[in-house]
């Protein structure tokens, strides 16, 4: 039962390699959400939806019109970082 006080703790060089690990993932998720390959796989997922469900739904020609939601979240994602980088700059 009280087996958990008897484990081996970490040797600080082991906690270091440990952060570092973690450091290391979070600094490529951050480059993941921040690139533009992500973004353009977004955009063109967002208008095969929109492809689809124009043509299958609503029954009007769907290849212009997809593309408002595609621009929309590009504006998005291009807005919402220079919000942040004031905001940040601010605070």
């Amino acid at each position: 039962m009280l087996q958990w006080l008897y484990m081996k703790q970490p040797s600080l060089e082991e906690r270091i390699i440990a952060l570092e690990e973690r450091n290391a993932r979070v600094e490529a998720d951050k480059a993941w959400e921040t690139s533009w390959l992500r973004r353009a796989a977004i955009m063109l997922l967002t208008y095969l939806t929109v492809v689809a469900y124009l043509h299958f739904v609503i029954h009007i020609s769907p290849w212009l019109n997809a593309l408002v939601p595609v621009i929309g979240f590009l504006l998005s994602t291009l807005t919402v970082s220079l919000l942040k980088r004031w905001w940040l700059g601010n605070r």
